[in-house]
């Protein structure tokens, strides 16, 4: 395995706040089998908007008008068998679904326009969400742990860690489910702990009428080693419901989870310097570069192609003519699959 260590970083402090640009860093982390490039460092600090920034018109991760200022808040949630249902996810403006070590699937749901009374099974960090995480400014992040090696990346992160260990007033354990899977954390006492967490801010998406085209389909399937998660079309509730394994996918609060639009966004999957206790390696996702995506909204699937020139840049998605792709107003999820078939690093 060739290792990117040796990769030469180079910090710059970030404006006010002394955060170390953390891109090239963790592309050092990520090592490889031999075929992946370390991603490019980023182009800027991850800060939050500058004081003054206008507030948007709607907001930039579902298309509303709720919540237009309210902070954004990360948080890690189990998604094997033992975890369902999940608490607080229906609530999520973005849903990111990573794969994990073993081929199994982690969510990371992003919050801002409005908040759950509860949420999780709240679950440990993973290297790839540093990698996605920079685009939002300096959010909270709240997980439920890290491995020790991984520490040091937490704490350079342009994030405000409001992990188990470091808000630990804002989680509690579940008396009906067994450990790991029964803690729960309190969104609201989460950002208290993380005043500072940035305002939403644009990532790259773009809300409106949907493009010409596209292909009538009344389910997709993703897929992973160890996993499938579908999403099927729902013409009443006009949104794709999701299923987890061939079973419906319900909330905890009641009904189906699943979004206006889902994102099925291909990126290659390599194999990260981190493993867990069985020596099974984490993988790691690359979300900058280019790629192909499926985009399914209102009934339809839109070939597109998906772009992120720096780690703290959005993501922009265009349709096969470059125009770009709308998403229906709503929540979103982004389901990021390995670049070619299920991949276990």
């Amino acid at each position: 395995m060739r290792s990117v260590w040796d990769t030469t970083v180079r910090g710059r402090a970030a404006a006010g706040m002394g955060v170390l640009v953390i891109g090239a860093a963790l592309s050092a982390c990520s090592g490889s089998d031999g075929a992946a490039k370390p991603a490019p460092p980023p182009s800027g600090t991850g800060t939050p908007q500058a004081a003054g920034t206008p507030t948007p018109a709607t907001h930039p991760f579902t298309g509303g008008a709720r919540g237009l200022t309210n902070p954004v808040l990360a948080v890690k949630i189990e998604n094997t068998r033992p975890a369902l249902p999940q608490s607080g996810v229906s609530a999520a403006d973005i849903v990111y679904v990573e794969q994990v070590e073993g081929g199994e699937t982690r969510l990371m749901a992003v919050y801002s326009s409005k908040l759950p009374k509860k949420v999780g099974p709240v679950r440990s960090a993973r290297i790839s969400d540093l990698h996605i995480l920079p685009q939002f400014g300096r959010p909270a992040f709240a997980f439920s742990g890290v491995q020790s090696k991984m520490k040091k990346y937490i704490r350079k992160a342009p994030v405000y860690d409001i992990s188990q260990e470091s808000a630990g007033s804002a989680y509690f354990r579940s008396g009906d489910r067994r450990i790991p899977y029964n803690l729960y954390a309190d969104p609201k006492n989460l950002l208290k702990q993380a005043p500072k967490a940035a305002k939403p801010r644009d990532i790259g998406f773009r809300f409106g009428d949907a493009p010409d085209g596209g292909k009538p389909t009344k389910s997709f399937t993703a897929r992973w080693p160890a996993a499938t998660m579908g999403f099927t079309w729902s013409a009443k509730q006009k949104r794709w419901l999701a299923s987890w394994g061939g079973t419906p996918d319900r909330a905890a609060e009641g009904g189906l989870l699943g979004g206006r639009t889902v994102v099925v966004q291909y990126a290659k999957t390599t194999r990260s310097k981190f493993h867990d206790f069985l020596g099974s390696y984490t993988p790691l996702i690359h979300t900058t570069g280019t790629g192909r995506a499926v985009v399914l909204r209102d009934g339809k699937a839109y070939g597109a192609k998906w772009s992120r020139s720096s780690e703290d840049e959005g993501t922009t998605y265009t349709t096969a003519d470059g125009k770009p792709m709308n998403f229906a107003r709503g929540q979103v999820w982004v389901v990021l699959v390995n670049d070619g078939k299920p991949y276990t690093p």
